[in-house]
């Protein structure tokens, strides 16, 4: 996402949990609204982790299993209601396999983004597309793996193979971004304006034109 003296860097830094429906659902909004306003902004976009369940297991439990645990019998209309949401924006709301604890995919996220913010975002886009309408495990290493593979990140194996690597720079991040929100998705554009949950792209567009003017 290149810069130009002729238009305004737009910055927008996203705090997210990779198995958050509702995080996958904002990314496509935005990238509605950035498509329909690249003529006039540049953009930078930077992921940041959020752990919607830090004590989730990493060796996974089924996702029907896990969110009728955690939610109740308020599971199934919360699982309607995202397939229709997903029908809206031309995907299939998929709940079969695992879900799981999320730490391994926030360590490849950062380790992507050491690789380029475009390669990041382009990661996001795999690992919520596999898990989300295709049933993969987040916490699968080889699907972990195979994602980074698709755009372009390198060494994503050898990376993942040190349970170290990335741990600090994931948990700093946590405490600076994800410590100061209530819930996910969360944008902080251009520093300062606020955005949450999974906004249309008119609400996105909005808040690009305020940045800008300020």
């Amino acid at each position: 996402m290149s810069s130009s003296s002729a238009k305004k860097l737009i910055k927008i830094d996203v705090c997210a949990d990779t198995v958050c429906p509702w995080c996958f659902v904002g990314k496509k909004n935005l990238e509605k609204a950035i498509a329909s306003s690249n003529d006039r902004y540049d953009f930078e976009i930077k992921w940041h982790p959020y752990m919607l369940d830090p004590n989730a297991p990493k060796e996974g439990i089924g996702k029907d299993k896990y969110y009728l645990n955690r939610f109740g019998t308020r599971s199934i209309q919360m699982e309607s209601r995202m397939t229709e949401i997903f029908k809206g924006l031309g995907m299939d709301y998929d709940t079969t396999g695992l879900t799981g604890n999320t730490l391994d995919s926030h360590r490849l996220i950062y380790f992507a983004g050491t690789q380029g913010f475009d390669k990041q975002h382009k990661l996001v886009e795999e690992l919520s597309s596999g898990y989300f309408t295709q049933g993969k495990f987040i916490g699968d290493k080889e699907f972990l793996v195979e994602s980074a593979k698709k755009v372009g990140v390198e060494g994503a194996a050898e990376f993942l193979e040190d349970p170290n690597n990335g741990l600090k720079e994931v948990k700093e991040d946590l405490k600076r971004y994800s410590g100061q929100v209530t819930g996910v998705p969360h944008y902080t554009i251009n520093g300062k304006h606020q955005l949450s949950g999974g906004q249309p792209p008119e609400t996105f567009l909005r808040a690009f034109q305020t940045a800008a003017s300020g």
